[in-house]
């Protein structure tokens, strides 16, 4: 897995902040303990601005080879943005600073991975209509696609969604022709985790199929039924990386950021856009993707 901050053909933007149930209760306490010794190791040198990179919003370019893709969709570029987390500490500066910077890119299709806002069924509801507002304005030939995260609830978070154009699955899967060919995208709730659930969703799919899943987490499973492509976030990157150390909240997850590969699945995780828990990036940028897509059996 690749560091944070290491990513190639990657464009910067900075903005600065205006005046349900939890992911993991270990992963928060980690953040918090690894954010107090980031902070006690760069307060007083220069690195300590780094401590600021939640308000520069990356905007990062991949090239994902995936088994079996159709030759009418070599090249099909995808837009993905995740974890928004528009809450006290994210603000819509934040949020409409990275929208405009994948509409910038004019991708063929946008999807999104879930977390729009932190504590949506309880103390931050408050900022569901205010997420989905930020994430309007987003657009593409070939539509725009959501899942929810954990933080997400599940009734106004997806009716803000839709009432935005946004098409929102939850364990389902939709189908859009391009250039002839049918492409899949099925769509998993957080709390769906067993392959036989999964299974049941991808039946009968397409073979160019993608699967939206919060957590790469899913990753098993994805492999286990031949999906193709996931993508992912929910890890924010680590959030924190310590140099020489890495990311340390988020060693529980098989792919914390980038392109992984397994078994016949290649998986894309995005570092995402907001934080969690603490409001606090280190050596790991926040970043919207574009992924071009190519045939695995193409000679690198």
């Amino acid at each position: 897995m690749a560091a944070c901050g290491n990513r190639r053909d990657t464009l910067t933007l900075a903005v600065m902040p205006a005046a349900q149930k939890p992911a993991s209760f270990s992963r928060r306490d980690l953040l918090k303990g690894v954010a107090a010794a980031a902070v006690g190791t760069v307060v007083g040198t220069a690195d300590y601005g780094y401590v600021y990179a939640r308000h520069r919003v990356g905007l990062t370019r991949e090239t994902v080879r995936v088994s079996g893709l159709s030759p009418e969709l070599d090249g099909l570029r995808i837009g993905f943005l995740s974890d928004l987390h528009r809450s006290d500490t994210v603000s819509h500066e934040l949020a409409s600073s990275a929208v405009n910077l994948l509409l910038a890119e004019r991708p063929d299709i946008i999807m999104l991975g879930g977390d729009y806002v932190t504590w949506g069924g309880g103390r931050d509801r408050r900022f569901v209509d205010q997420a989905a507002e930020a994430l309007a304005p987003l657009t593409a030939p070939h539509g725009v696609f959501a899942i929810l995260g954990n933080h997400d609830d599940d009734k106004a978070m997806p009716a803000a969604l839709a009432a935005r154009g946004i098409t929102v699955l939850r364990d389902a899967r939709t189908r859009v022709e391009i250039k002839g060919v049918a492409l899949d995208i099925a769509g998993i709730r957080f709390w769906t985790r067993k392959a036989a659930d999964i299974g049941r969703i991808v039946k009968g799919a397409a073979p160019d199929l993608i699967l939206l899943a919060h957590t790469p987490s899913r990753l098993s499973e994805a492999v286990s039924l031949a999906i193709p492509l996931v993508l992912s976030g929910h890890t924010h990157g680590g959030q924190i990386v310590l140099p020489g150390v890495g990311a340390i909240a988020a060693r529980e997850f098989p792919v914390v950021q980038g392109i992984g590969r397994q078994g016949a699945t290649s998986i894309f995780v995005t570092r995402g856009v907001g934080t969690v828990y603490i409001p606090m990036r280190l050596n790991c940028p926040p970043e919207v993707a574009v992924l071009t897509l190519e045939p695995f059996t193409r000679l690198a």
